[in-house]
């Protein structure tokens, strides 16, 4: 199946829309193919400030429907908890918020960005959009990251180098309480890394220190900046750690 062939059979459907690579493509997809479609934006304390703007460029750009819903992933307790499984729990909550208001705005089906490079056995989430039945094209379409990528910039779409973002709350270790506090400042001390010209990296969150994941080729760059970065990050984080395992390159 191609993606033509999908929104012939599901001309009118929703996007759950982040902003991201894929979903930002599905979008550009939907549209170039005729499709009724209607983006959901999720608002919430796990997403920081420039995806939600990101969003809004895309869908303005693309002449796009988008709604912004919010939801309190804080008021979720199997969610703050952070279990092993809090994607799958976190999941079925934005989702089921998607799949409400979509359903007031008379959309039956419900479509997400899951491409085909991504590794069902390792994202707890996608047991819960299974289970909810929200459709992936590009991931029944067999488009992996890549080609995601290259399509997006054939397309002219400014998300197609963007780097995979995964929400704030990866950042907090697996038992340990998701809270405001600390989402807030792994938000503040990314958004300065991002300001420095980093890309593609992670603030991790390790007892009380800052632990720093690069791609290797942003090391020099990194270390360049080592007491601007250091004096800033303090501010959220009683130390700063490299981690030298780095990041691959994507």
């Amino acid at each position: 199946m191609t993606l033509k062939e999908f929104f012939i059979d599901y001309p009118r459907v929703a996007l759950a829309f982040s902003g991201g690579v894929d979903s930002a493509y599905l979008l550009h997809a939907a549209i170039r193919y005729g499709a009724q479609v209607r983006a959901y934006y999720v608002k919430s304390s796990f997403q920081p400030g420039f995806e939600m703007e990101d969003a809004c460029r895309l869908a303005e750009e693309l002449g796009a429907d988008m709604r912004i819903l919010e939801v309190d992933v804080l008021g979720l307790p199997e969610v703050t908890a952070n279990p092993a499984n809090r994607c799958y729990h976190c999941k079925r909550a934005v989702f089921g918020e998607i799949m409400r208001a979509a359903g007031e705005d008379g959309y039956e089906v419900l479509m997400d960005g899951t491409n085909a490079s991504d590794d069902a056995g390792d994202r707890p989430g996608m047991k819960a959009l299974e289970e909810m039945a929200v459709r992936s094209p590009l991931r029944e379409c067999g488009l992996t990251k890549q080609e995601i990528r290259r399509l997006s910039r054939e397309a002219g779409l400014f998300t197609w180098d963007k780097p995979a973002y995964a929400c704030l709350a990866t950042r907090i270790p697996t038992g340990c309480e998701i809270t405001a506090e600390r989402l807030e400042k792994t938000e503040a001390a990314e958004g300065f890394l991002f300001s420095m010209g980093l890309r593609d990296f992670r603030v991790r969150l390790l007892a009380d220190c800052a632990r720093l994941q690069v791609q290797e080729s942003q090391l020099p760059l990194l270390l360049e900046n080592r007491s601007r970065i250091l004096q800033e990050l303090k501010k959220y984080y009683s130390g700063v750690l490299l981690d030298l395992e780095v990041r691959s390159e994507q």
